[in-house]
Order: C-alpha cells, then sequence, then structure tokens
C-alpha cells in the first residue's frame, strides 16, 4: 500500500510511534509517505520506501496566527495526486483528522477517492480537545474519519465520555521493537552515572505538569534516605526550572542528574534499576513500556492507561496520584531485595512483550484493508 502519515515530528509520543510505525510499515514493502512541517526526530529518510515532505506555512502579515490546518491539507492533496496515495493515517484528531477531512474533500471534487485512519493518542482529547473551543471540531473529525483507533482501552472510554461519537473505536496498543532490544549489544557504562553502591532510578517525560516532576523528586528523596541512589532525569520542558530549584533546595544536587532530551535513552535505561511514573494522567505509558523492554520495574501513577501496561505486583506497583511516599515505599520493597527486584525485572521483560511490533503492525494493516474496502464519501 501507498500510505501517507500525519504526525507532530517531536519527541512525544504520538510521534514516536508514528515514525516507528511506519519504519515496520516500509519493512513489510509498503510505501510510506510522511507529511509535516519538519523531519521527525526518529524518522529514517534513507530507509527504503521511506520519504519526507515538508508542509511549508506561507508567513502572510494579514494572519495573527498562520494557517497551518489550511497548509497541511493543500500538501496533502500534492502529495496524494502525485504519489497516488491510497490512504492517509493521521495521528492525533487536531489539526490532522481535520486537515484530512478537508483533502479528502478537495480530492471528491477532483475524482480522487481516499479514505483516511485517525489515531487517537492522549492529549487530543483529554487536554485540548475536551476544552470547549475544541470540542465540537473534534468530535466532527472523529465521526468524519473512515476508521478510529485509539492507543489504550482507558483513552477510547475517554472519548466516547467527552465527545457524541458516532464512529466505531478500535483500541491497538502501542508499541515496542523486541527484537531490537534482545539483540542490541549492552553497554557498559553505569560507573559513569552511579558507584555500585548506588541504585540508579530513571524519569523520562516532557516535564510539562500533568507529568508531577516534583512527585518524582520527593518519591527520589524518600528512597534514597534508606537506599543509596541517583536519579536520571530525561526531558526537558516548563516543570524543568522548578524541578531543579527544588533539588538545590533540598540539597539533591549532587544526587539528581538533569539531562535534558536525549537520544541516549536505551543506554540509560539498560542499566536503571527502576523507573519513575508518576503522572496524573497518561493515555498508554510509553515511557513505562520502554523502561519495562529493558527490564527495568516500574512505578506509576494508577491512572489512564497505565494499568493496562503496568501490572500492578508483577512488572512494578500502580498508586495514587500524589502518593508519593507509597511509591517510595513500594520502590524500597523492589529495591532492597535483590530477589524480588530480580522476578520483577524478568516480569516487566515479559510482559512488555505482549506489546511487540510484530503483533501490532497486522493489526494496523487490517485497519487499512478495512478503510480502504468499505471508504464512504
Amino acid at each position: 500500500m501507498k500510505i501517507g502519515v500525519v504526525c507532530y515530528p517531536t519527541f512525544g509520543g504520538s510521534g514516536v510511534v508514528a515514525t516507528e510505525l511506519g519504519h515496520a510499515l516500509s519493512d513489510r514493502g509498503h510505501d510510506i509517505h510522511f507529511i509535516t512541517y519538519k523531519q521527525p526526530v526518529r524518522l529514517n529518510v534513507l530507509q527504503a520506501n521511506i520519504h519526507f515532505h515538508e508542509v511549508h506555512v506561507p508567513d502572510y502579515p494579514l494572519f495573527q496566527y498562520q494557517p497551518y490546518a489550511l497548509a497541511l491539507s493543500s500538501k496533502l492533496v500534492k502529495v496524494v495526486k502525485e504519489h497516488q496515495l491510497e490512504l492517509l493515517h493521521v495521528h492525533y484528531a487536531i489539526p490532522h483528522a481535520y486537515a484530512a477531512y478537508m483533502a479528502q474533500k478537495m480530492l471528491n471534487d477532483q475524482g480522487i477517492h481516499i479514505p483516511f485512519v485517525t489515531t487517537l493518542h492522549g492529549t487530543d482529547i483529554t487536554l485540548v480537545g475536551s476544552h470547549p473551543f475544541y470540542k465540537d471540531a473534534v468530535a466532527f473529525s472523529i465521526n468524519h474519519s473512515n476508521v478510529v483507533t485509539s492507543v489504550s482501552e482507558s483513552l477510547k472510554a475517554d472519548t466516547l465520555r467527552l465527545f457524541d461519537i458516532k464512529k466505531d473505536i478500535k483500541v491497538i496498543y502501542n508499541f515496542i521493537d523486541a527484537d531490537y532490544y534482545r539483540h542490541r549489544e549492552k553497554p557498559c557504562e553505569r560507573e559513569k552515572i552511579a558507584n555500585k553502591s548506588e541504585k540508579v532510578i530513571t524519569h523520562i517525560s516532557n516535564f510539562r505538569p500533568p507529568k508531577r516532576i516534583i512527585d518524582v523528586i520527593k518519591t527520589f528523596e524518600v528512597i534514597q534516605k534508606k537506599c543509596p541512589a541517583k536519579l536520571m532525569m530525561i526531558g526537558d520542558g516548563q516543570n524543568r526550572a522548578a524541578a531543579q530549584a527544588y533539588c538545590k533546595k533540598q540539597g539533591l544536587k549532587d544526587k539528581v542528574v538533569f539531562l535534558g532530551k536525549s537520544n541516549d535513552i536505551d543506554r540509560i535505561l539498560c542499566f536503571s534499576d527502576l523507573f519513575l511514573l508518576p503522572s496524573e494522567q497518561e493515555s498508554f505509558g510509553l515511557a513505562a513500556l520502554e523502561a519495562m523492554i529493558h527490564k527495568v520495574p516500574v512505578i506509576s501513577s494508577n491512572v489512564g492507561g497505565l494499568p493496562e501496561v503496568n501490572r500492578e505486583g508483577q512488572s512494578g506497583y500502580l498508586l495514587d496520584v500524589g502518593d508519593y511516599q507509597g511509591m517510595a515505599e513500594k520502590g524500597l520493597k523492589i529495591l532492597l531485595n535483590p530477589e524480588i527486584h530480580q522476578q520483577f525485572k524478568q516480569a516487566a521483560f515479559e510482559l512488555a512483550l505482549n506489546f511487540d511490533i510484530k503483533k501490532i503492525v497486522p493489526q494496523y494493516e487490517a485497519v487499512y484493508q478495512k478503510a480502504i474496502l468499505t471508504q464512504t464519501y
């Protein structure tokens, strides 16, 4: 199939999922065309069957805010026509599904019929989409998609609760490439981060308020009083400065390492002993899954899609949002007992295999075939 993919080209989960899915589809012989305003951070344009088309937004002084959705829909029309695409797969309801619908209608007028699949990832529903200003546009975009998928049962339930949705929503989980991690050589650089007596605890996020960055540090603060440890903070965002100020105030500056946006996540996770994710909302929890495939137990909040990924008492523990004391206690239970720690490590890895990309890609291929065969306009 010739498939156009629309996503945000950032470090965020939806962009990563879209990019890795595109790579996997190209490996299976599909012709994949990424269409967005910048090359996605993980996109390998040298890979066979992978193409990138940049969306340029003209800067008109008339517009206070440049019309990206208009530019995107026009670009979609152009790429579909030039490359005879058979299907569009858009990640995020707005503006991507909205732009895909407009492109579909423009192409219909030219006698070209192309379906589009919309994948819901989370904040397009729970944060942006639920705002009264956007709510009608989100519902319209979902209801006019040919097929709709979501990355968790929790997100599907949120979508049906928040919007008047007429379309069926199929859950297709986010994924991990198990073979990639099985066959990678494990780097032995733990001594660069911590000494032998210290445990390595890790957190990865975009440092936005819903990630509760201070709770990460408070949990670590309690843990390190009973268990020597270092905390690796990977990511960047609006709460980073506050987190660094808190560490300085609490005398944790030498114990907490802020690494910013990093391409070395795998190298850090491979020698991490515990992963913390105390978010107040997670539609899936891709960071937790990435930790689990590296045999890292997860302490997380019991919200959103996290219980579908992190299994209570197996791969880690689930606690109420804000309960950093409880998270620390569960973390210590794992870290201070080598036998228990090993059990959690192995269970985390085995549960992560349920989300192997080889199990997920055929589900998307089936969705694509359904969209092409049952398209209505």
